[in-house]
């Protein structure tokens, strides 16, 4: 009777101890499934280590990788070192427009190996670059920056005759000066804006600045529907009464005769 009991109690203890190292064995094979597939989810890709201007050369140093999960990475990016950087003796890769740091390193930000970067890159299909000379009242007291958008204004004439028209609305400033970065935001007073125009504003713009003063007006950044101006001329300003704002109130007075009551608009 105890010999039986023994041995029920040794089967008992084995079978336990079985079914533990199988269950310990599956688990652990499941975990390691698992931290295969989170592994292939996710891709190395390269980033900018810091902020990269327009045309400067792509180098190691401001380059790091970092994780991206692997269904949801930009058609584009770069995914290894060999493709991004050049061989020993080969030229660089340069930035065709300003990278900001942590930004993804994408094929169409930067050039091809030994490929000259100018303001060309920026430039719209059929769009031309078109500089017009300025100074600090012409141009916003130097707060144009690249890649914000202008209206141009036309100043012509003599004492009567003077006038002003706007001649051209929502265009992007590509340049300043010999500054093409976009990050650039610190004002500067400068003697050239470069814009960019289709061919015909080109020379509308040509002929503008032969006849007259060419200024520029900063565009607000929302969005505002452009319709043409009349061109305002110096009498229109030289008024005996100043003009009320558009949004003023209108003037009356009221005048009773017997007992009808009439209200009479005062200009």
């Amino acid at each position: 009777m105890r010999l039986s009991s023994l041995l029920t109690a040794l089967i008992g203890l084995g079978v336990a101890g079985g079914s533990a190292f199988v269950a310990r064995d599956m688990i652990e094979k499941r975990s390691a499934v698992a931290v295969q597939n989170d592994e292939s989810a996710m891709v190395s890709v390269i980033v900018a280590a810091n902020d990269i201007a327009f045309g400067q050369a792509i180098e190691a140093r401001m380059l790091r990788t970092i994780d991206w999960p692997r269904d949801a990475v930009p058609l584009g990016v770069f995914t290894s070192y060999d493709l991004l950087l050049p061989e020993e003796g080969q030229p660089s890769r340069r930035a065709r427009r300003a990278i900001s740091k942590d930004e993804l390193i994408q094929v169409n930000k930067v050039s091809d190996y030994g490929e000259k970067v100018t303001i060309v890159q920026s430039i719209g299909t059929n769009q031309r670059a078109m500089a017009i000379k300025v100074s600090a009242e012409t141009a916003v007291g130097g707060f144009v920056t690249p890649g914000d958008f202008v209206d141009v204004l036309l100043t012509q004439g003599r004492d009567e005759t003077l006038r002003a028209v706007t001649i051209l609305q929502n265009i992007r400033v590509i340049g300043v000066d010999q500054d093409a970065d976009e990050q650039t935001d610190a004002p500067e007073v400068a003697r050239t804006v470069t814009v960019e125009v289709t061919p015909d504003q080109g020379q509308r713009l040509a002929l503008a600045q032969q006849a007259g003063t060419l200024s520029l007006t900063l565009r607000t950044l929302d969005y505002t529907e452009d319709k043409p101006l009349d061109s305002i001329r110096l009498s229109d300003l030289l008024q005996d009464v100043s003009p009320l704002p558009e949004d003023a109130p209108s003037r009356t007075i009221a005048v009773r005769r017997a007992n009808v009551l009439t209200l009479h608009e005062v200009n």
